[in-house]
């Protein structure tokens, strides 16, 4: 099973620059998760018809968003949960600071794990959002792969606007204390870590110069000055069935790169 991530800033751009079909030619993907789509579901013309479609717009138009494309319809096995459904919008409750309007987690359930595809608020550059993702997202969001974790195993992807340790970007001393790279935005990732969850691309790949996004200045993607902010995390029960985790960063369309995760599951 192949499943990739990609923050494409904006669904509309990277198929008028065929960036999207592109990546579904050549790694023809059994589940794609997509962040910061900027469109409500039919804004964009895809013609995906061997893929099942989830969208979770952003009420503001053109902000935010996430969306899931698979292969395989996901399920509902647990139904004497009163709230479990195969497709669930946002968290539960709204206790990270913002209702549930920005479309930035978008769950789905299959056979053997949850895929939460999830597009982490950005601090911003004044770090007026920082308090918000420190006390009030992180935790939320634990919480709620935690209470997922009771039922299946948890696998999370996406951007999650931190890059985790000074292996993961090009220039760390400069940004020590700026948005992306606060030690609340990472000791939020390692509580995720902390609490079970493993960065996959961190079995495979150590060091530094492995990046998937870049600013759009200085020619910093052509000389890769760039973050790791995009990942890949699952639970520890399937750690065992992680083959494989890369970052596609010859894939152009966005100022994010693709990533990707192959499992192994035995079914006999």
């Amino acid at each position: 099973m192949k499943i990739y991530s990609w923050n494409v800033n904006g669904i509309r751009a990277v198929i008028n620059k065929g960036a999207f079909q592109e990546l579904i030619k050549k790694h023809n993907p059994d589940i794609l998760c997509l962040q910061e789509t900027k469109a409500m579901q039919g804004q964009a013309v895809i013609d995906l018809p061997q893929y099942f479609e989830a969208w979770n717009s952003a009420d503001k138009k053109g902000y935010s968003g996430t969306a899931i494309f698979s292969k395989t319809k996901p399920i509902s096995t647990f139904n004497n949960f009163p709230e479990h459904i195969a497709i669930k919008y946002g968290l539960a409750n709204d206790n990270y600071g913002n209702p549930n309007n920005e479309g930035r987690i978008l769950t789905a359930e299959f056979e053997h794990f949850y895929i939460v595809n999830v597009y982490t608020p950005n601090s911003k550059g004044d770090l007026s959002r920082l308090e918000l993702r420190k006390n009030k997202w992180d935790p939320a969001f634990l919480d709620y792969i935690q209470e997922l974790e009771k039922l299946k195993p948890v696998i999370f992807c996406g951007d999650l606007n931190v890059a985790h340790t000074e292996e993961d970007l090009a220039n760390p001393d400069t940004n020590v204390g700026k948005h992306g790279f606060t030690d609340d935005e990472r000791h939020g990732l390692n509580n995720y870590i902390d609490s079970g969850y493993i960065d996959t691309f961190r079995i495979f790949i150590k060091g530094n110069g492995h990046y998937t996004w870049w600013t759009n200045w200085a020619n910093a993607r052509a000389r890769n000055l760039g973050w790791r902010i995009d990942y890949f995390l699952v639970s520890a029960k399937l750690k065992n069935n992680v083959v494989n985790a890369d970052i596609h960063d010859a894939q152009m369309g966005s100022d994010h790169c693709p990533i990707s995760l192959d499992l192994e599951f035995n079914n006999t």
